[in-house]
Formats: structure tokens, C-alpha cells, sequence
């Protein structure tokens, strides 16, 4: 699996690193006031809403559908069945967009109560108002999507999301020439959200990325069909669970001043390794699973199960520890511009420090949760993404009143480990995970790598950080990029030195998948 992952994660990083530039300057533009608390309400539903239909996420019905289609009945079938559901995915959004924007004020009073009986309600809801469009480009991209990755057509669905943010990115670098007031640029930046899915929906039809559609399209509710949403619409829901946990925080956090944009701001930093890793799972891990499945090779399946949980515990481990360590000296350089202040780093950095303990959680459910939707299975994580939910939402009312944002922080962690373990017991207990000798021999020695670098990185942190405080800009990000540097250089070597992987062995596996690629 490791050329697709790294097709996939490449393409995530590269998305991410552009989310965080398109972040950086809403920063500037709109900082934490009430203007900026109104446009993050109205933009994460627009993030929800990628989160259930893109990422991977429309991969845990629709890929094993297809495929198993196609096997029993050939592709004609699998593309008449391939053109009903971007038919009726495509009309069910267009109908779905029009109900929000009537009830769009009930919408955002349930998304972010506290806003009720403040100006900051109208405005969260003129913007979102503004982004609704997108909802009518989502869905056919996703459709389509999905139907690459099923056929190992990785690059494009990986690299396509980068012109959402490239469209933001350049309205707000004009913008920022222009110095338009904050809500001006909000409104602006909320027209834009539809035009970027636009540009999406684009490039995929340019590049025939709906080759293996029947066409005319056709909306269909036949059996078929029926049973295709039935397991679609949970799946969706619980692959968007770390985005639901914040939106849970969001509706507690509305009823305080700017808490909604520091919670965003550093969920935005835990989405980066969550994004490389956790989008790679789905997108790879369903069309694997399901071949092996399929064939009943259970060493096929032993073999995904391991290396995705060691893909998981490796690489989301060391993020957390760095994000810990290195949370407020990331935040100053990446948002610490314009509007946003020196509180706002500081309150943003402790929120971050909180969420960063609930990454490995999140991981782990998306690692678990492609062995239940490969086995068309989609309401066992539905129900643990749910339970997840509540535990936050119960926690941040009561730590919420206690620790204001930080409390808030600390519930939506403590929800991801109750969605993993919860999705652990059920699988363990139903099916069992099949987790070969290689991962149980690497597992320790990954967890004491990481534990190491982590030490290491806090000692360097301590003593050289303080030496650089009132430097440049400049020179302190060029530190700060040092020491991230160091830390993955540490890690690599310890992971080499204790005999879980190496430079040659990496090389190799990718080698190897290239030339069977090739074969194929």
C-alpha cells in the first residue's frame, strides 16, 4: 500500500499546507472578533460537509458497492449503477442546499446557540448563505472520486482539492492589498466558497474522471439505490467524525468571546496529520480491504490491518508530541499577523496543546473503521462516531464552564478516545482484528521511538527557544523548521536503529508497487 498512501498523503500535505496559508490570512483579515466567530460557524459547515462527501469519506459505501458490482455483473452494470448514484447524489444536494438556506437562521442558532439575540447570528448566517452553492458541486465530485480511487486512480483525487484553496488563497491576497474592513472581506471570501467547488468539479470532468459513468444520468430510489444511501449516509457520518467532536465543541464554545476561532484555529494544526493519515486509511484501506475480503485471502487482510495500524500509531504519535512541545512557537508563526494577537496566540496554543492528546484517538478510528466498511458495515462506526459525540458534548458543558476553551478542548479529546475504544471492543468482539507478528514485534519499538524523539525534542525546545525570543520573524521560523527537521531526522534513526524500517526498505516497497503497478 505504501505508493498509493504516499499519493494520497502527498496530495493531503500539499492541501493542508495550503489550508493553513488560506487560515493565516483569515487571520489577518478577520481576526477573533465577532465577525471572524460568524464566518468559522458558517465555514465549518462547509467543512462538515467536504469532510461527509470528499476525503475519502464516500469511499466506505460507494467504492465496495462498485466493485463488488462489477465482479458479479461486468461494467456496464457497475457504470449504469455508477451514473444512478451521481444522478441522485447530485439532486439530493441541489434539494438539500435550497432546505438549509430556508431554515439557514435555525441552522446556525442550533450550530452556535450563543449567538442567539446578537448581531453575530445574522452574520453567520449571510455568510453561509453565500457558501451554499458549494453543496451542488460537492456531490458530483465526490461521486466521482470515489470511483478513481476504486479503480487505484489515486493522483488525481489526492492533488483536485488544492483549487479550493488556491481560489481562496488569491481573493485574499487581494484582499489584503485592497484593506477592506473584515466583515467586507468575509463577505467577499463566503462568495468565493462556491466558485472554488466549482473549479473542483472542473478539472475532474476535464480530466475524464467520470469515465466509468453510464450516461445520460438518472436519479433512481430503487432497491438498489435504497440500500446503496442506507449504508452511504452512516459511513459519510462516521468518517466525519473528528469534524463532528468540533463542531460539539463549537456549540458549547458560541456563548463565549472569540473561543469558536481559537478552537478552530488549532484544529486546524491537528487536521494536518490527521489529514496525511487518516484520508490515506479511507482512500487506500477500503478498496484494499474489500479485495481481500472478497478473495477470502486472509493474509491480504492481515497484511492491510497491520501496516495501517503501524501507518497510524507511527505517524500520529510523533505529531502529537511535536504539536504538544512546539504548539505555541507553530501558532506565532503561522497566525500572529494582522489582527490576530499575541492573547489570541496564547489562548490558541493551549487549546492546541488539549486537542493535540485526542489525535492518536482520531487516527485509530480512522485505521479501525476501514475494516468495518469493507465488510459493509458502515452503522458500527456511525454508532461510535455518535457516542463520541455525546461524551463531548456532555464533558463540555460541565469543563467548558469550569476552563472556558481549554475545557472545551479537553471534551473534544476525551470524545475521540471514547469513539475509539468503542470501535475497538465492537470489532474485537465481532470479527477480530488481524494484526500479524511483524506489527506486534514493531508496535513497542515505534511507541518508544516517538517517546524518545518527543524527550529529546522538549529538551532541545527548553534550552533554545528562550535564546531566540526577540529575534526576527524570520530566524525564529527558520528555528522552529530546524527543530521540526531534527525531531523527524531523530525519529527516522531511532526507527532504523530499533529495526522497525529504513530508508532502503521504504525505497524498495515502493519499487516493487511501481513495477507490479506497471505489470498490471
Amino acid at each position: 500500500m505504501i505508493r498509493p498512501f504516499l499519493t494520497v498523503s502527498t496530495g493531503t500535505l500539499a492541501s493542508r499546507l495550503l489550508g493553513f496559508a488560506r487560515d493565516a490570512m483569515i487571520a489577518a483579515l478577520l481576526g477573533t472578533g465577532p465577525v471572524a466567530d460568524a464566518f468559522l460557524v458558517a465555514f465549518q459547515l462547509v467543512n462538515v460537509v467536504r469532510r461527509l462527501l470528499t476525503e475519502g469519506a464516500l469511499n466506505a459505501a460507494l467504492v465496495p458497492a462498485w466493485l463488488r458490482l462489477r465482479e458479479a455483473e461486468g461494467a456496464v452494470a457497475a457504470a449504469a449503477f455508477a451514473g444512478s448514484v451521481l444522478g441522485t447524489v447530485s439532486a439530493a444536494l441541489i434539494v438539500a442546499a435550497a432546505s438549509i438556506g430556508l431554515l439557514m437562521p435555525f441552522v446556525i442558532t442550533a450550530l452556535a446557540p450563543g449567538f442567539a439575540g446578537h448581531p453575530t447570528l445574522q452574520l453567520a448566517v449571510t455568510y453561509a448563505d453565500l457558501m451554499l452553492p458549494y453543496l451542488a458541486f460537492a456531490g458530483p465530485a465526490a461521486v466521482m472520486m470515489a470511483l478513481m480511487n476504486a479503480q487505484a486512480r489515486f493522483a488525481l483525487t489526492a492533488f483536485s482539492p488544492l483549487l479550493f484553496n488556491i481560489a481562496l488563497i488569491a481573493v485574499m491576497i487581494a484582499l489584503l492589498g485592497w484593506r477592506q474592513e473584515a466583515a467586507n472581506a468575509a463577505l467577499v471570501i463566503a462568495a468565493t466558497v462556491g466558485i472554488a467547488g466549482l473549479l473542483q468539479l472542473l478539472i475532474l470532468l476535464l480530466r475524464r474522471a467520470g469515465g466509468s459513468i453510464a450516461k445520460p444520468l438518472r436519479i433512481s430510489f430503487d432497491a438498489d439505490m435504497r440500500d446503496f444511501l442506507g449504508k452511504a449516509i452512516p459511513g459519510m457520518i462516521a468518517n466525519s467524525g473528528p469534524q463532528l467532536l468540533v463542531v460539539a465543541g463549537a456549540v458549547i464554545a458560541s456563548s463565549s468571546p472569540s473561543a469558536v476561532s481559537w478552537l478552530y484555529f488549532a484544529n486546524r494544526l491537528i487536521e494536518l496529520p490527521l489529514g496525511i493519515v487518516g484520508v490515506a486509511m479511507g482512500t487506500v484501506m477500503v478498496p484494499e480491504l474489500t479485495r481481500a475480503l472478497r478473495g477470502g485471502d486472509r493474509i491480504a487482510v492481515a497484511n492491510a490491518e497491520s501496516r495501517g495500524l503501524e501507518l497510524a500509531v507511527g505517524l500520529s504519535l510523533p505529531a502529537t508530541l511535536g504539536l504538544i512541545v512546539l504548539g505555541e512557537p507553530i501558532v506565532r508563526m503561522l497566525f500572529e499577523h494582522g489582527a490576530f494577537t499575541a492573547l489570541d496566540t496564547a489562548a490558541t496554543a493551549h487549546a492546541l496543546m488539549l486537542l493535540a492528546l485526542g489525535l492518536p484517538a482520531h487516527v485509530l478510528v480512522k485505521a479501525l473503521s476501514p475494516a468495518f466498511f469493507a465488510r459493509d458495515d458502515t452503522l458500527t462506526p456511525l454508532l461510535a462516531a455518535l457516542k463520541g459525540f455525546a461524551v463531548a458534548i456532555v464533558l463540555a458543558l460541565v469543563l467548558g464552564r469550569l476552563f472556558g476553551a481549554g475545557g472545551i478542548a479537553a471534551s473534544i479529546a476525551l470524545g475521540a478516545w471514547g469513539s475509539a475504544l468503542a470501535l475497538t471492543r465492537r470489532g474485537a468482539a465481532t470479527f477480530g482484528f488481524s494484526i500479524d507478528a511483524a506489527a506486534r514485534w514493531r508496535m513497542p519499538r515505534i511507541v518508544a521511538s516517538a517517546l524518545a524523539m518527543g524527550g529529546l525534542l522538549w529538551l532541545m525546545a527548553t534550552f533554545v527557544l528562550p535564546l531566540f525570543a526577540h529575534a526576527h520573524g524570520i530566524a525564529q521560523a527558520v528555528l522552529l523548521m530546524a527543530l521540526i527537521s531534527g525531531a523527524i531526522a531523530i525519529y527516522g534513526l531511532l526507527l532504523a536503529l530499533f529495526g522497525v524500517t529504513g530508508w532502503d526498505t521504504a525505497v524498495s516497497a515502493i519499487r516493487q508497487t511501481t513495477a507490479s503497478d506497471l505489470r498490471d
